[in-house]
């Protein structure tokens, strides 16, 4: 059966995963694409329900009693791509209550920009920051824009949220590293072996009470014509200078 009303019920709801206040109240956020459905189902989130299009040609290693054929038109409603591959997932978020880090870390201190945290996410997987921790004041890490830039980084990093005072104190004896135009230079600072590596908001930067619990600040060296970088940049090339000595390959 294909699904070719766009105010089924299943339809709408799906529709208004696009929106903060349907992944909220349901819990789910939606995966678009060919590659990110792919590597979502290779991770361990539960992949509740696959939409793909009726023109939707392809294998997906997908359980057949979750897949749901739409019209193209219907698919077009639930997309938030301009040019729609055919293949969209409701995926379940997850629940996860705040803990100390196991290994380095990443403190998102109100990171408002959806493509920028999601850029972040993505170099974190890639760096080996798996433990992301974000405060209320950030972009949603499961809108659509945050989870396309993540490249599939949402799905293997975990993703915390609280106050500012929640996760400054679950980090509480890990040394947290403060990124600030007026620190120590970063190529030539030793970070400890753990740490927690604090990102501020694209315009205001790191927050006074992170920055009073900072135990180091640092700063990426710039030419006087250039005042800042953007914040994914700068977390990505401080996420890579500050554990530089553990990339040997």
């Amino acid at each position: 059966m294909i699904l070719t009303s766009k105010n089924n019920p299943l339809i709408k709801e799906t529709a208004a995963l696009k929106e903060k206040k349907g992944r909220k109240q349901m819990g789910l956020f939606l995966v678009e694409g060919v590659k990110m459905a792919r590597e979502c189902f290779k991770s361990e989130l539960e992949t509740e329900r696959v939409f793909l299009a009726e023109s939707f040609v392809g294998e997906l290693p997908f359980a057949e009693e979750k897949t749901v054929r739409v019209s193209d038109d219907v698919f077009r409603f639930l997309s938030d791509e301009k040019t729609p591959q055919g293949v969209l997932c409701r995926v379940k978020i997850p629940a996860l209550p705040l803990e100390s880090p196991r290994k380095s870390c990443l403190f998102l201190d109100g990171v408002a920009d959806p493509g920028n945290l999601g850029t972040i996410v993505r170099t974190a997987n890639a760096a080996g920051y798996k433990e992301i921790y974000l405060t209320e004041t950030c972009a949603d890490p499961y809108s659509p824009k945050s989870v396309r830039a993540s490249m599939s980084g949402v799905f293997f990093t975990k993703l915390y949220t609280g106050t500012r005072a929640e996760i400054l104190s679950v980090l509480d004896g890990t040394p947290v590293i403060a990124a600030d135009m007026h620190g120590e230079n970063a190529f030539s600072f030793v970070a400890p072996e753990k740490f927690a590596l604090a990102i501020g908001n694209e315009a205001n930067g790191i927050s006074e009470e992170t920055f009073k619990r900072a135990n180091f600040t640092v700063k990426i060296p710039m030419e006087s014509t250039q005042e800042s970088l953007n914040a994914a940049v700068s977390a990505g090339i401080l996420m890579y200078l500050l554990k530089k000595g553990k990339f040997k390959d």
